[in-house]
């Protein structure tokens, strides 16, 4: 969910559509829920928690130092443990290269839905590492 928002900020179709797709293939979500993230978190059924990640990675997506203390004790105020908040903050700052990196290199974006909900199925099933 956080690799889909932080994409989808910076523009980056590939990653937006591939990431989404992962995200609505995994346990709990909807493609409804994922689009509706994308569009409005805070307004998103989504908890608290993952409101304030969401917070977090928005704010490292603008640049690194505008995580604040207070987006910090926010997050840990609804549970989050400085795995979850380090994890946040390297997804949403690995994400803005990886979209610069594929926008920047022009790379092939496929413009039909199937092979999105392809990807991301295989992704939500196997995860990222090579078996």
């Amino acid at each position: 969910m956080i690799a889909a928002f932080v994409s989808s900020q910076n523009k980056c179709e590939f990653c937006t559509k591939s990431h989404s797709a992962t995200a609505w293939h995994l346990p709990g979500n909807t493609q409804e829920l994922v689009i509706g993230v994308l569009d409005n978190f805070e307004n998103a059924p989504i908890s608290d928690k993952m409101k304030a990640l969401l917070t977090i990675a928005s704010n490292v997506q603008q640049g690194g130092r505008f995580v604040t203390v207070e987006d910090i004790t926010h997050a840990r105020k609804f549970g989050a443990n400085d795995m979850e908040i380090h994890d946040t903050v390297l997804i949403a700052a690995t994400f803005c290269m990886y979209n610069r990196y594929v926008d920047g290199l022009a790379a092939n974006t496929p413009t039909d839905d199937e092979t999105y909900d392809g990807m991301g199925k295989y992704l939500a099933e196997n995860g990222y590492l090579r078996r």
